[in-house]
């Protein structure tokens, strides 16, 4: 619940800090809210985009923003995550807890088509930014011994394809309706990447690792409101 009020709050601010902006029918900043729902896990999004049209006919659309994105889980389980250990199921170890609270802030890019004025379908991932929230208890599994570890969100995100990606990243691929000039809703499949950094580099075998990843994939749903 404190993860849902800390995004509408987002998502508010946003909306009031950008009302004074011109609009076109064509190029419309917007912002969006969005819930994606998985298996015991949610994550939660407030964003601000605006898209650049291309094309005699404008239906290409190209365009950028930020994004604050919150996930929950509960028993979730994180594997290491550098590119060289997660490209092999031997070489990883795992980080388990019981509930997991991450926030990302990225900027990011938008891709898409305009079918019509009312209807889109698109695609956005995050670019880089910051991650932040608690540090909590983990229960490491690794090198046929568990033990106790402290972890907390990775601090810097930086996106550099598939498994060489640092940090907390999202993506979505979604279709939009637009009810009006002003209210759409939509919905999506969100690929998300979340990644803790463990207080000491505490798998070794078969080299000291700090960083741990989970994936998600979740179905959500959004609401946006055009400018």
């Amino acid at each position: 619940m404190k993860t849902l009020l800390f995004c509408f709050l987002t998502f508010t601010t946003i909306l009031s800090a950008s009302a004074q902006q011109k609009s076109t029918k064509t190029n419309q900043p917007y912002v969006d809210f969005t819930i994606g729902i998985g298996s015991s896990e949610m994550s939660f999004a407030s964003g601000i985009f605006y898209n650049w049209t291309m094309g005699k006919k404008k239906k290409i659309f190209i365009g950028t923003g930020a994004r604050l994105t919150a996930f929950t889980g509960k028993d979730k389980y994180f594997t290491s995550a550098p590119s060289n250990l997660a490209s092999e199921i031997n070489k990883t170890d795992t980080l388990f807890s019981t509930k997991t609270n991450i926030y990302a802030l990225n900027a990011l890019i938008n891709l898409g088509y305009n079918f019509s004025p009312k209807f889109q379908i698109g695609f956005n991932i995050d670019l880089l930014g910051l991650s932040f929230g608690p540090e909590s208890s983990y229960k490491f599994q690794g090198n046929g011994s568990q033990t106790n570890t402290i972890a907390k969100p990775t601090t810097f995100n930086l996106l550099l394809v598939g498994t060489n990606d640092k940090g907390s990243l999202n993506s979505e691929l979604y279709v939009r309706y637009k009810f009006n000039q002003k209210f759409g809703m939509k919905i999506g499949y969100e690929h998300l990447f979340t990644e803790l950094t463990t207080s000491t580099k505490i798998q070794t075998v078969p080299e000291q690792n700090d960083r741990f990843r989970r994936i998600s994939d979740l179905i959500n749903i959004g609401v946006s409101y055009h400018f």
